[in-house]
């Protein structure tokens, strides 16, 4: 087949790629907060309990003080919330740790020990909500460092979605189904940046989860939810009850987040929403070594097999596809030279669609410089990372927090 035939099949995915990143940054660009939320009073001094703080720990004595610290430095009343900690057997003294901290934390501090029978972070975060008082239940991890503004931004978006005559711009039901209610909001996926070290190792892999972040944020902007971390998220109780909860997946070990958007959105669309706003942005530490990268994103990868989002599924294929694609026609160009011209076409495709989606996603998380220093570095280097991710997590088992998981 001679180059002029063979070269329009190497655009294909790429192109794919490119339309699908500009309807992503669309979405994206969707996910500004309302108006009423800007203008939201915050909750009074006296004001009821709002959310649960729940907060899984396994082994998390070190890292729990500065969590709990930063919760203590919430602008947010500390009337309007709690915090639960689960502890998930740990041997390290979180137990101990949570319990000191209750006697003197200007909110209420609950430590909830699971039972020996029980184990795993849907446990763990299942007994902690068992207890939980707040209508709303918000969780983070205990290595994570949310700012000061986090609760109260959580609280100003509930409170535009209750005022009067409010009407969310950013979902819209298909056409085959009513338009969603007021008070439409039953789940907040909130955003997340990783954090460590000024190393090129460090800022590679911060893009890359900024890529993460911004693609889940803008699919929940077209209304079609794929990815959410569940370092900040947040949900209704209510909600949470009517799908069942964790009951469909309480066999799998990962996916408490993500499964559980799936299934509020399945029931009624128009219910999730990005947190879009700065104050609402948690931190967490990015994995040190590549091989906590690995056991890292092994551990998500497992949970793609049991997707039922179409919109998950095609999503992370066409991702895959096109990385691949880069690849092979890189590897095709130098056997036949000919094809170089369609190739470097493909290869401008696709990191122009990523700069293109990356730079308002980087511009709001404030790491706008990751997109020119490292955006090629990844590309080379993304094709072999998900190809053993994906076969990996596909095969299933891996270990984490010290245990093996199958």
């Amino acid at each position: 087949m001679t180059a002029a035939a063979t070269g329009p099949l190497l655009l294909a995915l790429p192109a794919l790629y490119a339309g699908v990143m500009g309807w992503l940054r669309g979405g994206w660009l969707r996910n500004r907060p309302p108006a009423e939320a800007a203008a939201a009073a915050a909750p009074a001094e006296n004001a009821p309990l709002l959310f649960s703080v729940l907060v899984a720990a396994r082994d998390e004595a070190a890292a729990l003080p500065r969590l709990l610290a930063d919760l203590a430095a919430q602008t947010l009343p500390a009337a309007c919330f709690e915090v639960l900690v689960a502890d998930d057997h740990s041997a390290d003294g979180t137990g101990a740790v949570v319990r000191a901290a209750a006697a003197t934390a200007p909110f209420r501090l609950r430590l909830v020990e699971l039972p020996s029978a029980q184990t795993g972070k849907k446990a763990a975060l299942a007994a902690a909500l068992a207890q939980a008082g707040a209508p709303w239940l918000v969780c983070t991890d205990a290595d994570c460092r949310p700012g000061p503004g986090w609760l109260a931004a959580y609280a100003r978006l509930l409170a535009a979605d209750a005022a009067p005559g409010f009407n969310n711009p950013n979902t819209q039901a298909p056409s085959n189904q009513a338009p969603a209610t007021k008070h439409q909001i039953d789940f907040i996926s909130g955003p997340v940046l990783l954090t460590g070290p000024n190393t090129f190792f460090q800022r590679l892999l911060g893009l890359e989860f900024a890529g993460l972040v911004g693609v889940g944020a803008a699919c929940i902007g077209r209304g079609a939810p794929t990815m959410c971390n569940g370092a900040n998220l947040a949900y209704r109780r209510t909600a949470f009850d009517a799908v069942g909860g964790y009951a469909d997946h309480a066999h799998l070990a990962s996916g408490d987040d993500e499964f559980l958007m799936h299934k509020l959105h399945a029931a009624r669309p128009g219910a999730v929403r990005f947190l879009a706003e700065a104050a609402a942005v948690v931190r967490t530490a990015a994995p040190a070594t590549v091989g906590a990268l690995l056991r890292q994103r092994v551990r998500w990868a497992s949970k793609w097999r049991h997707y039922q989002s179409p919109a998950s599924r095609r999503l992370a294929l066409l991702v895959l596809g096109a990385n691949v694609a880069l690849a092979a026609g890189a590897g095709a160009a130098l056997a036949r030279p000919a094809l170089g011209p369609w190739v470097g076409i493909a290869w401008l495709l696709k990191l122009g669609a990523d700069a293109w989606f990356l730079a308002p996603v980087l511009k709001f998380l404030k790491q706008r410089q990751w997109l020119a220093l490292l955006l090629l570095p990844l590309q080379l280097l993304y094709a072999p990372y998900a190809l053993a991710v994906g076969a990996a997590g596909w095969r299933g088992g891996y270990r984490w927090k010290g245990r093996a998981v199958r």
